[in-house]
């Protein structure tokens, strides 16, 4: 409820837990570029698990986050640094099934914002999906066509689901 007063929580869990994976890190030290060649770009969804749904290991590909998994502005200069300066060869685009963003409307969203904050959302964009396939076959496109990135690499969209764990090609 947006009248409720929540209980302000510290962050001891995250840097006893941080300490914890400090002391036995592998890749401390590592030099920063993907070792598999892949960059990844996919839903900010917790449900994801980006590097093991592709079988890589932290230091093997370049991860870009967002709501909806889409190649935004940030995403494609994310990509182009990536692909010029990171090792990345192959381009993964891969938002997924039951995706908020793909199944709400933008009033849907902003109501539920309002509801949520008890402040007029009306203004805040949130750059809803209506069809995702055809959302990512744009998202492909506009990679395969980016001037600085073009041949330089494969890229490849799929649809993770969620319930099952597999990625489905989108052509």
């Amino acid at each position: 409820m947006a009248d409720e007063i929540k209980t302000p929580r510290t962050f001891d869990d995250l840097l006893a837990a941080n300490r914890e994976f400090a002391a036995t890190n592998e890749i401390l030290g590592f030099d920063g570029i993907a070792h598999a060649g892949v960059a990844v770009v996919t839903c900010m969804d917790s449900r994801i698990d980006p590097l093991g749904m592709l079988g890589l290991r932290p230091g093997d590909a370049k991860i870009f986050r967002n709501p909806g998994g889409r190649v935004t502005g940030n995403a494609l200069e994310a990509l182009v640094l990536a692909v010029h300066l990171l090792n990345v060869d192959r381009i993964v685009i891969a938002p997924h099934t039951r995706c908020a963003m793909a199944s709400s409307t933008e009033q849907e969203l902003r109501d539920r914002i309002s509801a949520s904050s008890g402040t007029d959302a009306a203004w805040q964009g949130f750059h809803v999906v209506r069809d995702q396939k055809e959302a990512l076959r744009a998202d492909v496109a506009a990679v395969r066509a980016h001037p600085l990135i073009a041949d330089r690499a494969l890229v490849g969209g799929f649809i993770y689901d969620v319930d099952t764990g597999l990625l489905g090609p989108v052509d």
